[in-house]
């Protein structure tokens, strides 16, 4: 199981200099659903973490499938999050994690 990211240049290029192999970029050319669709063709990808920015762009009827899926599991991280992946993350973790 990899990490697989999903957002700009800009805040994807901490996670390549980490090593991290699966980076979809959202440009002029790629949006937020296009690159998520392109990343969840890799079947490596156990773990996609996306900007928050990019997750609010999502159709509402793709968020709620990413948000109940297991494979890969979605985090969107960044200055605001989806409450809905806060609670799995916090089910997940065990303790809450903004308190």
């Amino acid at each position: 199981m990899e990490l697989g990211v999903v957002g700009t240049e800009l805040f994807n290029m901490g996670f390549r200099l980490l090593g991290v192999r699966h980076i979809f970029d959202v440009t002029d050319e790629v949006t937020p659903r296009q690159a998520v669709e392109a990343a969840l063709k890799v079947k490596e990808v156990g773990v996609l973490v996306i900007h928050d920015d990019e997750w609010v762009q999502l159709p509402e009827g793709l968020r709620n499938s990413l948000s109940n899926s297991v494979q890969p599991t979605v985090i969107a991280i960044g200055a605001q999050m989806d409450e809905t992946l806060k609670d799995r993350i916090r089910t997940a973790v065990g303790v809450d994690l903004w308190k």
